[in-house]
């Protein structure tokens, strides 16, 4: 339970960040950073254990027929990873309290932190694959609403980091999946420990590919490492946190946990290693050209993630260990000097080192942290950076193949490049004559956050003996092997260690760039890329909107021959195909009774009907009348739940009709005889293509193995005896819930696209006769409580009898339209769409989530009544099947109000594109000069 407490912490986190906001401003940071310390005090709990070589897990069922679990396991590699996450996102939030303005919005920023800072928790604590993923997504989706926090010009470069990252998310799902259908289990703890399952499955470079692909768009590698410089936009903080220690962390954390999968294959190898030394080469030159300190930074954790991901290529257990040990160096060091960063764009205004001279004098204590950070980046002794690369050094060397050395040469050399931007960064901020004598050292309170990782640096690297415990124990758990050691030292084996003199050679050669500054700045400034990353991105994109445009034309035809091209197109087309290549299983067609033959006449004649009529009122009428015919098939063949639901859409259908047709033309347009057959032998072959997938697919008598299954468990199972209720809310609740989603989608789209108040003229015209409305009132006034009743105890029945909360919704809507008849065309709606819609999701969220309970979401608990001699059951389906009941009416209700009242351009009215004259708008009549008038 440990894991689960420290993660409802950080849930907490995230529900009172923003009340907290409201309340103490920026300094609900300090609250919110004792929430992250007080989960990372639950994770260190269980770190005895793991470092005595076991687990501390967690488990909260989530899709219990599926096994599909928030199962959660803390060992050696997540614990370094726990570390980062709540350790550096507490001293990112206490530095918040400090950087940020007072009229920022501090609610956002705080709750998406702490939501991400959940997300990356879950995700590294995760012991399933669901919720691997899952949380995975959710620092995707954190990271882009966090990347444009600052406004529109922020908006490109969240939506590439967002496209390129999801990208990834989307690799992640099918490596998910495969994994899933290779080993029958989502339990990670049992698919790692079955490596021999995957290894020898024909989908492992499939997985392994996307695993990869998952992996390099999270953590910048090239050829997508362009994303990472280009998020800097973001706030500082930001920066800090998700590019430098967590988010870019999580595909190294990805890379770590599935290494044991893929070590053994050369190509796992090959592509990590490339990947890696190209990205950690360029990222170091990069580095070395910019000027703003932040870029610089930005480039620089390019080239660190590449560094980390060559070791994780390199595969063996020392390399797995040092870059456990880098990812954890690197995050202290690059936290820092973010925060510095932010400290002296704060106080100084700027971070173009051009500008910047001699702050060591009037700004000592940030002097002083930004040197002890950037000496660890560049691998200084006795710092946890010196540790780390001194440790890659030997990794590289014993790469397996007699590769060592080449490796080893372009791994000092992109060192030598770091040591050389390290001192630049230090240099160029703080030597030199001093400008802006009135500038001095921010307050101790913001500079404290940015000091604990710079002196963690230090003091870990000198006592870094007492780290092996962890790094052991991580590497244990990566490989799987209780006989793999991480074995750091700052001290070398000996003067003859070949690592020690790559490490003198860094720093010669990063000396040598360092005080030959002026030629390679030069030099770098003549190296300019034909292309860069960005531009490929922004022109594959554009492309990409255009090829998007093309599809689309069609859809922006006010004209309904153009939407429907498609979708008849491929039903005709896919009829064809199985006709000609003979596909589809032998049907057995079944007698026909003569009840069905006299239905089909009638429906033959109500559509031959509604072929031929040019009136508008007419062709509803016609088609009201196939609905009504269907629906008494369905009640001949004993679908009441179908036959009732079915005549009132078709009631509905026929009102929401009359009232659009009140502001069209009565008649339809005149067409020609060419499309009028064109449209009849189109009509023919999508009819029977149809027809005989109909017939294909469902043209049988006898009942399934599911319908079976469904009569004989759905009272026990669910506690209710009418099936097709039952299968709505119980066993098919979820896609119940996805459906209702969808009807307030196209609600809120109904009222977003008719918004504000038509023209009086625009507006549904009026047909009543004198005295028609008196009457009219007097039948609402008797019938409106009589259908509401009707509508309550359909509602309440539908779990045993027919009804239910869709059909009485239905039967509610026809109150609500025989209400609004008295009424005038120009009166509001007295029912509120959009709180119906928000009600209806809210009480099918809260009936889900009483289903946690029973141990899933929409999980059913039943229950009984009793009073006296009265017995009822009852069952938490029926608070769910209310919410239903609120989407369903706020749909109609907002179908009704739009329809009736909502403004609509010309331009969207089917008319409009035959060429049928309209009414001038207001632009048009005024620009004529009042003449239209």
């Amino acid at each position: 339970m440990t894991l689960l407490t420290a993660m409802a912490t950080m849930l907490i986190a995230v529900g009172v960040a923003r009340p907290l906001s409201y309340r103490f401003g920026r300094n609900a940071g300090y609250p919110i950073a004792a929430l992250f310390l007080t989960a990372l005090g639950l994770v260190l709990s269980g770190a005895p254990k793991v470092l005595d070589g076991g687990t501390v897990t967690g488990e909260w069922m989530w899709i219990s027929s599926l096994d599909i679990a928030l199962r959660l396991h803390l060992d050696g590699l997540s614990l370094v990873f726990s570390i980062l996450v709540l350790g550096v996102g507490g001293l990112i939030m206490s530095y918040c309290a400090r950087y940020l303005s007072e009229e920022y919005d501090h609610g956002r920023l705080y709750t998406l932190l702490a939501l991400f800072a959940t997300a990356m928790l879950g995700m590294v604590l995760s012991a399933d694959l669901i919720t691997l993923f899952v949380f995975f997504e959710i620092t995707t989706l954190c990271s882009f609403f966090l990347i444009g926090g600052q406004g529109l010009h922020q908006a490109r470069s969240a939506t590439r980091a967002f496209v390129i990252t999801a990208s990834g998310g989307f690799a992640l799902l099918g490596a998910v999946l495969l994994l899933w259908h290779t080993t029958g289990t989502t339990d990670l703890t049992a698919i790692l420990a079955d490596a021999e399952t995957v290894s020898s499955s024909p989908y492992a470079p499939w997985i392994g590919g996307l695993i990869i692909y998952a992996a390099i768009t999270k953590s910048a590698q090239f050829p997508v490492h362009f994303w990472l410089p280009d998020a800097m936009v973001a706030l500082t903080p930001v920066s800090a946190y998700l590019h430098a220690a967590t988010l870019v962390k999580a595909g190294i954390y990805v890379l770590m946990r599935f290494s044991e999968l893929f070590a053994d294959f050369w190509w796992w190898t090959a592509v990590l290693l490339t990947l890696g030394l190209i990205t950690t080469a360029i990222g170091a030159v990069f580095a070395l050209q910019q000027h703003d300190l932040k870029a610089l930074l930005a480039y620089s954790t390019v080239s660190q993630l590449g560094w980390i991901v060559a070791l994780i290529g390199v595969g063996t257990n020392e390399a797995l260990g040092v870059a456990g040990l880098h990812s954890f160096s690197h995050a202290l060091f690059k936290a820092t000097l973010f925060m510095l960063v932010g400290v002296i764009d704060k106080e100084a205004g700027s971070r173009d080192i051009r500008e910047l001279s001699g702050l060591y004098r009037v700004m000592p204590f940030t002097a002083v942290l930004t040197g002890l950070a950037a000496m660890s980046m560049a691998g200084l002794p006795p710092f946890l950076g010196f540790v780390s690369k001194e440790e890659s050094y030997y990794a590289f060397l014993n790469l397996p193949g007699g590769w060592g050395w080449a490796v080893g040469t372009v791994a000092v050399a992109s060192a030598a490049v770091t040591f050389a931007y390290s001192f630049r960064l230090l240099w160029g901020a703080f030597s030199g004559p001093t400008h802006q004598r009135g500038l001095y050292d921010a307050h101790w309170s913001f500079l404290v956050p940015a000091a604990v990782p710079a002196v963690a640096g230090l003091m870990l690297g000198i006592f870094v003996d007492y780290l092996n415990p962890l790094f052991d124990r991580s590497v244990q758990d990566t490989v799987l092997s209780a006989d793999a050691y991480a074995g750091l030292s700052l001290l070398p084996t000996s003067v003859a260690s070949p690592a020690l003199w790559m490490s003198v050679a860094t720093v010669v050669l990063g000396l040598a760039l360092f005080l030959a500054r002026g030629p390679v700045d030069r030099a770098l400034k003549r190296l300019v890329l034909p292309v860069t990353g960005v531009q490929v991105y922004d022109a594959g994109y554009a492309g990409l909107l255009r090829f998007c445009d093309w599809i689309a034309r069609p859809a922006r035809s006010g004209a309904l021959a153009p939407h429907v091209l498609w979708p008849l197109g491929a039903i005709a087309a896919l009829g064809l195909a199985a006709a000609i290549l003979g596909v589809g299983p032998a049907v057995d067609i079944p007698a026909s009774r003569p009840q069905d033959w006299f239905v089909v006449s009638l429906t033959a004649l109500a559509v031959l009907g509604l072929c031929l009529t040019r009136s508008r009122f007419g062709a509803v009428v016609m088609l009201g009348i196939v609905g009504f015919l269907i629906a008494g098939w369905f009640l001949l063949l004993g679908g009441v739940d179908l036959a009732l639901t079915q005549m009132l859409v078709e009631i509905l259908t026929v009102v929401v009709a009359v009232l659009v047709l009140r502001r069209l033309p009565d008649l339809f347009a005149p067409v020609g005889a060419l499309r009028r057959g064109g449209a009849a032998v189109v009509a023919v072959v999508v009819g029977l293509c149809a027809g005989a997938a109909t017939l294909v697919l469902t043209g049988r008598r006898d009942p399934t193995f599911a319908a079976d299954w469904y009569v004989q468990e759905t009272e026990e199972a669910a506690g209710g005896t009418n099936l097709v209720n039952s299968i709505l809310v119980d066993f098919r609740g979820l896609d119940t819930f996805g459906e209702i989603t969808v009807l307030a989608v196209a609600a809120v789209g109904l009222l977003a696209l008719l918004r504000g108040e038509a023209r009086p003229d625009e507006k549904a015209r009026s047909m009543d006769l004198p005295g028609d409305r008196n009457v009219l009132s007097t039948i609402s006034t008797i019938l409106v409580p009589l259908i509401a009743a009707v509508a309550l105890w359909l509602l309440w029945r539908g779990h045993y009898e027919p009804g239910g909360g869709f059909v009485a919704a239905l039967v509610a809507a026809l109150a609500v339209v025989i209400a609004r008849l008295p009424r005038s065309a120009d009166a509001p709606s007295r029912l509120r769409p959009a709180g119906l819609l928000a009600a209806g999701l809210i009480i099918a969220v809260a009936a889900g989530t009483l289903g946690l309970i029973q141990g899933s979401f929409l999980r059913p608990i039943t229950g009984s009544i009793e009073i006296g001699p009265l017995y009822q059951a009852v069952t938490t389906s029926l608070i769910f099947d209310l919410g239903v009941f609120f989407a369903v009416l706020g749909l109609v209700a907002a179908a009704l109000d739009r329809f009736t009242r909502g403004k609509v351009l010309s331009a969207d009215l089917p008319d409009a594109a035959a060429g049928q004259p309209q009414p001038p708008d207001r632009e048009t009549a005024e620009s004529s000069g009042g003449e239209s008038r």
